[in-house]
């Protein structure tokens, strides 16, 4: 059986799938054909000597990666943002080496889909404080690069940062380029929350908006089950208070942060079906007979978020993690205030089986926009996977976001 086939079987295609930011392997069969590959991406840096927070902090020597996909137009008014989640990185579509792994929205993004880059000037760019800040194709700034006063790793030197922040050094480099207005920006997850400040922000430069499991604000609910994810770094005793080296993170914590997140980025259906998949049982032999054994559903789990941690910085995890907690569009006092601004249209597309940012987040903000008078569409993903819809299965809506697009 082909590997398509394969991804066009639901229950198959859940065997494939290994969790929350690594899902190279079931969008390679997408870009199968000659016709739809993108050349080769490189990978280039931005840099800025300083850069002003939203907080007011200023921080220096300020380093992003970023890569773009399709040619810019002679009046540069094809660019359609691509704003990234979590524990992505701007790695969004195509390929670094022929046998590398494709990019998470490859089955989006490239010639004839639904983000078209024979029609699109498509960018992507790393944020500060990425999560996969030992990557060899991440650039980023944050608490594991060297502060340029001390000559050392800035650790929890590093201001706080928030979504406006990563906006900005966007806005940055877009300006660098010579580019003064976007067709489009489009983000999943933490990047919908980029997509709608952006929209609120700087109304002039977004015609147009698409946001994917997403939501226009961290209500409570939500900054409490983020919180989650910050507590086994904090108490793991390697993490002292932020100041560890390279060699001695404190790994027992980044990885029970990262079971955490992957097991709210998806749902009970699929993790039944993977226990099926390992002949997960109530009464296993070892964790009855041993209380340091464990189920094989929870080591199935931490194998996984031990493989992604190697690349991986603790204190990178906390910052995004308050990124997202201090989010609401256009950084203001409510979502009824900061969506004010907002003249784009704007579509949504939340997952109905999301437990992370659930539905409602994005039919809030919906909801706000269609009362100021701003089109905006609304259309839910269907499916077992939650969260992961808006990544896994984002093509089942290809064709409303090519429609939307070129609107």
């Amino acid at each position: 059986m082909s590997l398509i086939t394969l991804l066009q079987n639901r229950t198959l295609k859940t065997a494939l799938l290994t969790f929350y930011g690594l899902l190279s392997l079931t969008f390679s069969a997408a870009a199968s054909s000659a016709e739809t590959t993108l050349p080769l991406v490189k990978k280039q840096v931005f840099s800025l000597p300083s850069l002003t927070l939203f907080n007011g902090a200023t921080i220096t020597n300020v380093n992003v990666g970023w890569e773009a996909y399709g040619t810019l137009n002679e009046d540069k008014s094809n660019v359609v943002l691509i704003t990234h989640y979590f524990s992505a990185s701007s790695h969004a579509a195509g390929r670094y080496t022929p046998e590398g792994p494709v990019g998470y929205w490859d089955a989006l993004i490239g010639p004839g889909k639904a983000i078209d880059t024979s029609v699109y000037y498509v960018i992507s760019v790393d944020t500060l404080v990425n999560l996969n800040a030992y990557s060899d194709t991440v650039t980023t700034t944050g608490p594991a690069t060297v502060n340029p006063d001390t000559g050392k790793p800035w650790g929890l030197d590093f201001p706080v940062v928030t979504i406006r922040d990563f906006v900005n050094v966007q806005k940055s480099l877009l300006e660098s380029l010579g580019i003064s207005k976007l067709h489009a920006v489009v983000g999943a997850s933490m990047g919908s929350m980029q997509a709608i400040d952006w929209a609120s922000a700087y109304p002039e430069w977004v015609p147009r908006m698409i946001s994917v499991i997403g939501t226009g604000e961290t209500d409570a609910w939500t900054t409490a089950a983020l919180e989650q994810w910050a507590t086994p770094i904090k108490v793991d005793s390697r993490w002292n208070n932020g100041d560890y080296s390279i060699d001695e993170q404190p790994m027992n914590g980044l990885v029970g942060s990262l079971m955490l997140i992957t097991q709210h980025a998806l749902t009970p259906e699929f993790f039944n079906q993977q226990g099926k998949t390992l002949g997960y049982q109530q009464l296993e032999d070892a964790p009855m007979h041993d209380i340091r054994q464990n189920h094989s559903i929870v080591n199935w789990l931490r194998s996984r978020a031990e493989s992604r941690a190697q690349q991986m910085d603790a204190n990178h995890l906390l910052y995004l993690v308050r990124a997202c907690q201090l989010f609401v569009a256009g950084h203001k006092g409510s979502l009824e205030q900061g969506l004010s601004s907002v003249k784009a249209k704007t579509l949504f597309v939340p997952a109905s089986t999301d437990l992370l940012l659930m539905p409602y987040l994005a039919q809030n903000a919906h909801d706000i926009l269609n009362q100021n008078g701003v089109s905006s569409q609304y259309q839910a993903l269907d499916g077992e996977l939650g969260h992961l819809e808006g990544v896994l299965d984002i093509s089942e809506q290809a064709n409303l976001i090519s429609e939307f697009l070129s609107q």
